[in-house]
């Protein structure tokens, strides 16, 4: 399959989204969340800005509370003990270039090309300061994630010069990972009438594409904390996840994190499974420092974080890469 057949099927994937998205259930929410997500390393202050993780995709959508197939509320309840469950759908695209993207064979040891392209399941389960998220991303790594489609037809748009070196890509490969998160919200009392909070957070994630295990610990200042478990971002970075919940008229706060990922297996730094391809040595120890805010009104919630990471390879140009997330979310 091609990466343009990959595109109309994930194109019929969102579709679908919205065609079988279920009902609330009586006396639940009125809908689901529907969220829609970019993380761009064009918004850095290094330079240049524009290389490693340049963007993620993500479409989602979240379930009402309680609107959760029996099987798998029994299993969570029976693995999590009591609490309010939802289901997750989406669809995330990842790009990754190496440093010089104007090369036509970029250098060996800078990161390889690559696209990753998963439909996201995810079940999550809330006590009243507590979020567990489960989940598992199915799809594929390399060409067929349309990586080089995406990049230089929509640097074509905006009029910049595309990338030369997609033909040294990763190849084609299928992608399974599992994932799971656990925040803890402990609220922290008041500072000038605001309320404060702490979220411990320990997430990782384990298959073909990934192995790692990042605990993480965010701040939080402001009004309506209750509404979420912190600003949603595409994993490898925390936080809080897709789900929130309305608590009054208009709810905000500012946000920062960090966190320290102990890294075991990395396919798009170290290379494909199961062929030959370019690979550079990871770094076994990633840090990740976050900040942002969030705004929740009126069931909209927009969000917007700086991460700054560490390096993720040996030879890595530059102490630290950045990039800008911005989440938009409803509840329809």
């Amino acid at each position: 399959m091609n990466s343009i057949q990959y595109f109309r099927a994930a194109s019929l994937a969102v579709a679908a989204l919205f065609v079988f998205t279920p009902k609330a259930y009586a006396g639940q929410s009125a809908g689901g969340i529907w969220t829609l997500q970019d993380e761009n390393a064009s918004i850095s202050t290094t330079s240049p800005s524009d290389r490693y993780y340049v963007n993620g995709l993500h479409l989602g959508w979240t379930s009402p509370e309680g609107a959760v197939p029996g099987f798998i509320a029994n299993a969570g309840h029976a693995l999590l003990g009591q609490g309010t469950q939802r289901i997750s759908l989406g669809l995330t695209q990842q790009l990754y270039t190496p440093d010089n993207t104007s090369a036509i064979n970029p250098p060996a040891n800078d990161e390889p090309y690559a696209g990753y392209l998963v439909i996201n399941l995810g079940f999550i389960q809330d006590t009243a300061n507590t979020r567990t998220i489960l989940g598992a991303n199915l799809g594929v790594i390399g060409r067929d994630a349309g990586g080089e489609i995406v990049q230089n037809d929509f640097h074509a748009v905006i009029g910049q010069k595309g990338t030369h070196g997609w033909a040294y890509q990763l190849p084609s490969e299928p992608a399974l990972d599992f994932l799971g998160a656990h925040i803890w919200r402990v609220p922290l009392g008041h500072i000038g009438g605001l309320e404060t909070d702490m979220l411990p957070q320990i997430s990782g994630m384990a298959g073909l594409t990934a192995v790692y295990v990042q605990p993480a610990l965010g701040l939080r200042i402001g009004s309506g904390l209750q509404s979420d478990y912190g600003p949603p971002l595409l994993a490898p970075s925390a936080y809080g996840g897709d789900a929130y919940k309305v608590v009054q008229p208009f709810a905000w706060y500012l946000f920062a994190s960090a966190a320290s990922k102990f890294v075991g297996y990395d396919e798009v730094l170290q290379g494909s499974d199961f062929q030959d391809s370019r690979n550079v040595p990871v770094s076994h120890v990633v840090g990740t420092f976050e900040v942002g805010a969030a705004i929740i009104w009126h069931g909209l919630r927009f969000s917007y974080t700086q991460v700054f990471q560490t390096s993720r390879f040996h030879n890595e140009t530059g102490a630290v890469h950045e990039f800008g997330s911005f989440a938009v979310s409803g509840i329809f």
